[in-house]
């Protein structure tokens, strides 16, 4: 169970990605614009090259880069993860295109305190290449879910799930450009709602309550 206080105080938060960073874009202009009451502490990626570093130091956000290739396993890797975030002291852990499958032990480490956004409308399509899946699937619509961290690979407790149509003429490209776009309203949002004390998790059930 979590039970994230009510307070004027902005959230504390650390995002983990490892690409482009546009929904760290999207997370930085809304706080910019006062829709969203959080401080990120630090962006923190796996890849030194991920232009999402860059938009965070344009932004003023501390970075760390934790290169997993330097590690032996997957668990030593986690572990460095853990001590560095644990450095910055948050209260929520956004991850925004982490391309790395987590060790359990670093899942239950931040049980709770953990989100993810996942572009599909889960539990259809977990793992890579959703867009192209849905387009082979003739599927009518296709979308995104933002999701507390589980040990189950995108299965953990759902708190949003936004769709989009599927057009006739859609590409992957064009379903992925689409779905992008709600992802940057709705990351956002999700993670005012837990600003607010709006979302609770209580024995694996994400419940809200609307102010």
């Amino acid at each position: 169970m979590n039970d994230l206080p009510h307070t004027e105080q902005p959230l504390a938060i650390v995002v983990l990605l490892s690409g482009g960073g546009s929904n760290l874009q999207s997370i930085i202009d809304h706080i910019t614009k006062h829709t969203l009451n959080a401080r990120i502490k630090c962006v923190l990626s796996n890849d030194s090259k991920a232009y999402g570093l860059e938009r965070a130091q344009q932004a003023g956000i501390p970075t760390r880069v934790i290169e997993h290739q330097q590690y032996s396993n997957r668990e030593s890797f986690d572990l460095e993860l853990i001590r560095c975030i644990e450095q910055f002291q948050p209260e929520l852990i956004v991850l925004a295109g982490f391309m790395r499958i987590l060790s359990d032990h670093f899942v239950n480490h931040f049980y709770g305190r953990m989100i993810n956004i996942h572009p599909s409308l889960l539990p259809k399509y977990r793992g890579l290449h959703t867009h192209q899946r849905a387009l082979q699937a003739g599927d009518k619509e296709h979308g995104l879910t933002i999701h507390y961290v589980s040990t189950k690979l995108d299965g953990g407790p759902v708190i949003l799930q936004k769709s989009v149509p599927v057009l006739a003429h859609d590409s992957k490209e064009s379903l992925a450009q689409r779905v992008l776009k709600e992802e940057h309203i709705a990351y956002p949002q999700v993670i005012e709602w837990i600003a607010q004390g709006q979302i609770q998790l209580i024995d694996d059930q994400v419940i809200r309550h609307h102010p």
